[in-house]
């Protein structure tokens, strides 16, 4: 099987049945992720996608799934958009120096430049600097790097529930097992505050022993958990009295996700170094930006001497940086961001609405495009045994149900949080039509109804159990 015969598996076609695709799929399952397919097959989410665009995809049998995961906030343009596909073909086409290394990027400066005047909300340009990294993971270890050495301290300040990646770096500043499990000791001098507590935080930043405290403005996998008023403005306080760098990692917030530019922008915030990644390219080139004041940047680079002493070889590629700049464009001239805060207010109160009367849904909870419904155990005592029996087999069962059949029964993509399996998430592309939106409430509406009046939910999940043990 040649390359060429992969790419014709993928493409439209009427017929349903595909063996060129199903033999590229069976080379995956032997040789990069089978328990993956196991899961998708388990799922019933093993679909052949032939077209994406904005918030449809396309499946080789005909169905229509609305995107509302977006890759985990890479979709934020939607997907493929034409003007980011169209600065990418056009950047192939002039044969120019993509990867050439040893050369000034020109559109690496104009991307920079055009970063951190969007990251000024206050026009004091408190951010000066601009590293260039490959994805959000890398960005993280950059900030450790950087703020270790502008501080010359060595220890770290994370908050209980985060995501930041899974290097040993980023893997070191969560506080899940899950995560971690088996892959022996991660970087040292790391501690733990809950996040929005400012004693804790203040009690471990008075020891001036951290080089950094590294939060997400809002906590993404933690099940979309908003700061308590105050406290990230209160935290960037501290961290000014007692020398410590503050990092926001905005790799998922980031680039309009909650209405405003950075997520960082809705509390008055003037971060010492800010991550970002995902959307930054629209979902089609893998790139990354850490974002920075001058004087921790100048802690790395000080000298001709110390020039390239934190690099990467993908660094400031052409294709990164023109997508990156298309995918500015694209943010600013359908004003995403506004668009995203004014829509997302109004989806989730017609949420709370028509899912108010769902003992199980406690809550509904977001900003932006960044909304989760967050579920509580039933109280009623006959779903309360089939609950509690869900979370004795696996403690996301729930959840991939719930999954599942919004997929299946309504063409809805979603996923539960990855630190907190009562949390669905609801992050549709800021391109999403108000008619998808409405789709939503509708599909979630249908789907409570059916987990509140029928057994068939329950024992569904008892065989899907019984099917991951034969499988």
């Amino acid at each position: 099987m040649t390359t060429s015969t992969c790419e014709a598996a993928t493409s439209a076609t009427a017929d349903p049945r595909n063996p060129e695709r199903e033999e590229c799929a069976a080379s995956y399952e032997a040789h990069v992720n089978p328990q993956w397919v196991r899961l998708m097959k388990l799922l019933d989410m093993d679909a052949e996608y032939v077209s994406c665009v904005r918030e449809t995809l396309h499946t080789r049998d005909g169905r229509k799934i609305l995107d509302f995961l977006s890759g985990y906030c890479v979709y934020n343009t939607g997907h493929n958009h034409p003007a980011i596909v169209g600065a990418l073909h056009r950047e192939l086409d002039r044969s120019g120096p993509l990867m050439l290394q040893s050369h000034i990027s020109a559109t690496a400066g104009e991307l920079a430049e055009r970063l951190l005047r969007l990251a000024d909300a206050s026009g004091k340009r408190h951010l000066g600097k601009v590293y260039f990294s490959t994805s959000g993971a890398e960005g993280v270890e950059t900030a450790i790097k950087f703020s270790r050495a502008h501080t010359g301290r060595s220890g770290l300040l994370a908050a209980r529930g985060a995501f930041h990646g899974l290097t040993c770096g980023a893997l070191a500043l969560m506080d899940s097992g899950f995560w971690s499990d088996g892959f022996g000791a991660m970087i040292p001098g790391v501690e733990f505050v809950d996040f929005g507590d400012l004693g804790q935080l203040e009690r471990q930043l008075a020891t001036r022993r951290h080089a950094a405290l590294i939060l997400e403005p809002i906590q993404g996998e933690a099940g979309i958990v908003l700061p308590p008023a105050g406290f990230l403005e209160a935290a960037q306080a501290l961290c000014r009295r007692y020398g410590t760098v503050f990092v926001l990692d905005e790799v998922q917030t980031g680039l309009g996700r909650t209405g405003r530019p950075l997520a960082g922008h809705h509390f008055g915030l003037e971060p010492d170094m800010v991550i970002l990644a995902k959307a930054l390219s629209g979902g089609l080139v893998p790139v990354g930006a850490v974002l920075m004041t001058d004087v921790i940047y100048e802690s790395v680079y000080p000298s001709l001497r110390r020039a390239i002493v934190h690099t990467s070889t993908y660094s400031e590629n052409g294709l990164a940086m023109r997508a990156g700049l298309a995918t500015l464009d694209v943010i600013e001239d359908e004003a995403l961001a506004g668009r995203a805060l004014s829509l997302g207010e109004a989806f989730r109160e017609r949420l709370r609405e028509r899912l108010a009367r769902f003992e199980m849904v406690r809550e509904v909870r977001g900003l932006g495009f960044f909304s989760g419904i967050v579920f509580a155990p039933p109280r009623a005592l006959a779903l309360r045994l089939s609950f509690e029996a869900f979370a004795r087999v696996h403690p996301a069962m729930f959840g991939q149900m719930l999954v599942m059949r919004l997929y299946r029964e309504h063409g809805i993509l979603t996923q539960i949080c990855g630190n907190n399996f009562l949390v669905l998430k609801a992050a549709p592309p800021l391109t999403a039509s108000e008619a998808a939106l409405d789709a939503f409430v509708d599909a979630m509406e249908s789907v409570m109804e059916y987990v509140h009046s029928s057994l068939s939910f329950w024992t569904d999940a008892l065989h899907l159990a019984a099917r991951a043990v034969r499988i």
